[in-house]
């Protein structure tokens, strides 16, 4: 299931279903694409996703990804509703990060992330193709090689290379995680709507 939760204009959904490694529905993920595409219309000016338990996703539902959800369109649903928010948005991964929730970390500002994160994305052994917008994503911010080495040669990166990469902005200890990425979302909250969209913009 997905928890949402509004406080002022910093709201945050958490992916709650640490019993099955927080992997992910097409429920679930129309309901995280339902919160990022309404969070700007409800006044939100910072969103923060993050999980319950010790990994962030491990991605689709297995059962689900043999029934198709593994190419579903709405993975670049929710991670286009991401991109396009106008305030800060910010990946609280609790844990590790893998296959197609990937996209949602790459798609978000700034990804703050536990000691014992790992971040994964296995699609070439999988055998299917990563969402359109995410290598891209993961180019930016790693470099092709880097990206490649994920995509294409099936890399696990621990939390210490991620960072160094620049794919993890901090590491946080995980008692800490919620905070920091409240203390990160303050400045936003505190200015104007249209001051925080001006500066977004100028980072592109």
């Amino acid at each position: 299931m997905i928890r949402t939760a509004r406080d002022g204009a910093l709201h945050t959904a958490v992916i709650d279903r640490p019993d099955k490694a927080n992997s992910l529905t097409l429920e679930m993920l129309e309901a995280l694409a339902d919160f990022a595409e309404g969070a700007g219309q409800a006044g939100a000016q910072a969103i923060v996703l993050t999980g319950a338990g010790t990994v962030f996703s491990a991605g689709a539902d297995l059962e689900a990804a043999r029934a198709g959800l593994a190419t579903s369109p709405v993975w670049e649903r929710l991670s286009g509703a991401i991109a396009a928010f106008p305030g800060l948005s910010i990946a609280a991964l609790n844990g590790t990060v893998a296959g197609g929730a990937m996209g949602m970390a790459l798609a978000c500002d700034l990804r703050l992330a536990v000691p014992e994160a790992k971040a994964f994305y296995p699609v070439m052994k999988l055998g299917f193709l990563p969402q359109p917008s995410d290598p891209g994503r993961l180019a930016a911010l790693v470099g092709p090689a880097r990206a490649k080495l994920m995509l294409m040669g099936g890399a696990k990166i621990g939390a210490e290379e991620a960072q160094a990469w620049g794919l993890f902005d901090r590491i946080v200890p995980r008692d800490d995680l919620m905070e920091a990425a409240q203390a990160l979302a303050a400045d936003t909250l505190a200015a104007t709507p249209e001051h925080a969209r001006a500066i977004k913009a100028l980072c592109r």
